[in-house]
């Protein structure tokens, strides 16, 4: 038997009001994909409107939440360019004494640390009681010498005048003549050793040098010295002092002889001015430092081995100028905020110059256009939105004040 299959298209449906619709498969389809596209839409509609209203929210609340910070515009300033240093006061040329003999007992010292003196000045006497007992046997033996010498010679004149007579032979008379030669080279003899015990003698008073200011004394009266003793005094040629300012490789690099510099002692008020004499050829391979000696006039405030500060003037600059508040440092290096036109902070690497009473200058980084952090930096981190305040605060107003 054949059985036969039949499948009916279409469906009947019960509508609300009792009638019955009849809807094939394939239209009920389309209507759920029609419904569900509606669907999809509103719900698209809805997500994107609520979307909105959640960013608004969220902008307003981040702008609700922005940090109020101080903004500076510093535009580029014409400032005077100035080399800050230390270093200690000395002796442009210290001058060491010491002994120049053999060395004994100290007599007398005729000078004291502070006394001016002239060259040639004797500054302390050793004993010579031996010396002089030396040099007096000394000038006794020239007088031997020359009488010796004085009989020699009256002996050849009298043989001279006996040759003629032939009482004397010619080789008397060259025996004579060698005698009479060898007395007068004995009292040179005589004499040279008279005048070596003499100027030993002498040098066993400790003289100046030259003239200048005596800076320290380290002998005194009944010591013994001699030529391991060391130093005795310690002499400023004619008094000239000067500092010795360390300063950077770079900052050497900027100086030239000639250039004033004003110094300030430590423990005192004044004000000195100077003048650099001498750059140091080297740079110390150790701290990368070299010395500009700056020399200095005499004056009692100014005590060699004291500390001093000194401010180098090396020409005008015009560099945005900035309190040291806005500037920021760490590994890599000193850095700014500035401000963006979307109030975003963007970190800015910089590079700094001379430290000067109006700020500090900023030789790279920024143009002086731009809007800076003046302070609270430490708090803000780059891509966060402030809200800026324009200072109408100075650079070297917000130094003094920082």
């Amino acid at each position: 038997m054949n059985y036969e299959t039949s499948i009916n298209p279409a469906e009947t449906v019960d509508t609300s009001d009792g009638e019955t619709v009849v809807v094939s498969r394939g239209g009920r389809g389309r209507v759920i994909a029609i419904v569900v596209a509606v669907l999809l839409a509103l719900g698209l509609v809805y997500y994107l409107t609520h979307r909105s209203g959640a960013a608004e929210t969220t902008g307003d609340q981040a702008a609700a939440q922005a940090q109020t910070v101080s903004v500076i515009a510093p535009g580029r300033t014409t400032v005077q360019g100035t080399i800050n240093a230390s270093g200690t006061i000395g002796a442009q040329r210290d001058l060491p004494v010491g002994i120049a003999g053999e060395g004994g007992r100290v007599v007398s010292v005729l000078v004291d640390a502070g006394t001016w003196v002239r060259a040639g000045q004797v500054l302390a006497v050793i004993d010579r009681s031996v010396q002089s007992q030396q040099a007096a046997s000394a000038a006794a033996n020239v007088q031997v010498q020359q009488a010796n010498a004085r009989l020699a010679q009256s002996n050849l004149d009298r043989a001279l005048q006996l040759v003629a007579k032939g009482f004397i032979s010619k080789a008397d008379i060259d025996r004579l003549t060698a005698t009479r030669d060898a007395a007068v080279a004995q009292v040179r003899v005589a004499q040279a050793t008279l005048g070596q015990l003499q100027a030993t003698a002498a040098r066993l008073n400790v003289v100046a040098p030259a003239a200048g200011l005596v800076l320290t004394r380290g002998v005194e009266p009944g010591q013994v010295v001699g030529a391991g003793t060391g130093t005795l005094f310690r002499i400023a040629k004619d008094g000239a002092l000067e500092m010795q300012a360390r300063l950077s490789e770079n900052d050497l690099a900027r100086l030239s002889v000639g250039v004033q510099a004003q110094i300030e002692p430590v423990g005192t008020a004044r004000t000195f001015t100077g003048q650099i004499w001498q750059l140091s050829p080297i740079i110390d391979p150790q701290t990368r430092e070299g010395v500009a000696r700056i020399a200095l006039a005499y004056d009692p405030a100014l005590r060699p081995g004291g500390f001093a500060s000194a401010s180098i003037k090396v020409g005008t600059v015009t560099a945005p100028v900035l309190p040291e508040s806005a500037i920021l440092s760490d590994q890599q290096g000193a850095y700014v905020f500035v401000v963006g036109n979307n109030n975003k902070v963007e970190r800015r690497a910089v590079r700094t110059g001379d430290v000067t009473p109006q700020g500090i200058i900023v030789s790279q980084g920024i143009t002086g256009s731009e809007r800076i952090v003046l302070r609270a930096g430490g708090f803000l981190n780059p891509g966060d939105v402030v809200r800026p305040v324009r200072s109408n605060q100075s650079a070297a107003e917000s130094a003094q004040g920082r």
